[in-house]
């Protein structure tokens, strides 16, 4: 073996870092897989002076990055600084303008650009990749656009942000509030300091976008999603949940639906039992439904240094070995247009929370409101009280369109007797 592939490695933070580690830990090995030698060449990072558990003597250091989308000793640009613009978007444009190979880790950056990068890549006749973009060590954009390229998709969906999910889960567990477990998973280093990114639905929106974009063959397409995040969830939604054989988890879903493809990342109640209710903590799990391999499940860590390191150096593997493929499994000119499906038009169960002065004759009124709309409980839980004290009702309904489950949820927080908005979680059978 003769050959070699010089990597260059932009931004040296976990990412980058646990890339070099491996890159040089496992060198023999790689190389036997790659059938080249991968050869750390260059790196670049705000601070040459920051002390990091990777040897860098020997290796070109770059205090500006974008030098590195220059350098003849580079073939392979890997991107680790993140954002979606900036020097990061500015690094891949002109690497691929130079016929660089380029692997990114950058979710934000493939879902705003991804497409115009990938056309520019395609003209170059150079490789665009991904795979840590999407739930960092689990091989979820691999196995779309390979082992099940035999399937047309039904449904995609997982847990795709492991803060959210450590949130979630440990309120379940310790019964504690939202904004005291937040604090929690920022102290242990699971959250950032502006948490928005995660818990607005934001992440995970673009991880689903990526997702959406391999699975059904459309443009990379934000606007086309529908995002909603977990600040409103409370202890007292997690018990309820529990007592009805449910948890709640922050999903991201792609579905095909008569409109186009319907993209939705929102709060949901799964069956406790289910793949997706007992994957806990900053875990990640995907499920892909294909029409002729059924439901499939890929779970594991879906960020931190290894595991992100794993997906990075898993495409400098196939890069190597001279695979080339589509970054969005079709080529950019045979993307069709994203639709956005109006989340009105979504059919599921609901979960509904009612804080309601204790007279009688409430729940009549509640019913027969969602009588007129169509709306089919399933299930009602309310716990004795102390005498006049507002009382909570909990209902869960058959599948019901969304667009009636609002009408009737204003016209119920328009009642005198209805104390505090109500609150709607939908229910998810996965």
């Amino acid at each position: 073996m003769t050959s070699s592939l010089r990597i260059g490695i932009a931004g040296l933070g976990t990412v980058g870092t646990g890339v070099a580690k491996l890159l040089q830990g496992n060198k023999t090995l790689l190389a036997e897989r790659a059938g080249a030698e991968l050869e750390l060449t260059a790196v670049s990072a705000r601070s040459k002076q920051k002390s990091r558990d990777v040897v860098l003597s020997g290796i070109a250091w770059c205090d500006n990055a974008l030098d590195m989308a220059q350098r003849s000793d580079v073939d392979i640009l890997v991107e680790t600084i993140g954002g979606a613009e900036g020097v990061a978007r500015e690094l891949v444009t002109t690497a691929l303008q130079n016929g660089k190979h380029v692997v990114t880790a950058n979710k934000a950056l493939i879902a705003h650009h991804g497409v115009a990068l990938a056309a520019l890549a395609e003209k170059n006749g150079v490789q665009l990749a991904f795979e840590a973009a999407v739930a960092g060590g689990i091989p979820i954009l691999q196995a779309l656009r390979t082992g099940l390229a035999a399937n047309s998709f039904k449904r995609v969906a997982g847990i795709l942000n492991g803060t959210c999910n450590y949130i979630l889960t440990t309120m379940q567990k310790e019964g504690r509030e939202f904004d005291d477990v937040l604090a929690d998973a920022q102290a242990k280093g699971y959250a950032e300091a502006d948490p928005s990114f995660d818990i607005d639905g934001v992440d995970a929106a673009h991880k689903l976008a990526i997702l959406a974009s391999l699975a059904y063959g459309t443009k990379v397409a934000l606007d086309a999603l529908y995002i909603e995040g977990i600040r409103h969830i409370t202890r007292a939604d997690i018990a309820y949940a529990a007592e009805l054989g449910y948890r709640i988890r922050l999903l991201g879903v792609a579905t095909q639906a008569k409109e186009g493809i319907s993209q939705r990342v929102h709060p949901c109640l799964v069956p406790a039992d289910s793949p997706l209710g007992l994957t806990e903590g900053v875990f990640n799990a995907v499920q892909a439904e294909g029409d002729a391999v059924g439901r499939v499940l890929f779970q594991g860590r879906g960020a931190g240094g290894g595991p992100t390191a794993s997906a990075v150096v898993s495409d400098l593997i196939a890069i190597a070995r001279g695979e080339r493929w589509p970054a969005f499994t079709f080529r950019t000119a045979n993307l069709a247009e994203a639709v956005r499906v109006p989340m009105e038009k979504h059919r599921c169960g609901y979960y509904i929370r009612l804080t309601v002065a204790d007279e009688p004759g409430v729940l009549a009124d509640i019913t027969k409101i969602f009588a007129a709309e169509k709306i089919s409980v399933q299930s009602l839980i309310q716990h004795t009280h102390e005498d006049n004290m507002p009382a909570q009702v909990v209902i869960t309904t058959h599948a019901t369109l969304e667009e009636a489950m609002q009408r009737a949820l204003n016209t119920i927080h328009a009642l005198e007797r209805i104390i505090e908005k109500p609150v709607m979680l939908r229910m998810e059978m996965v």
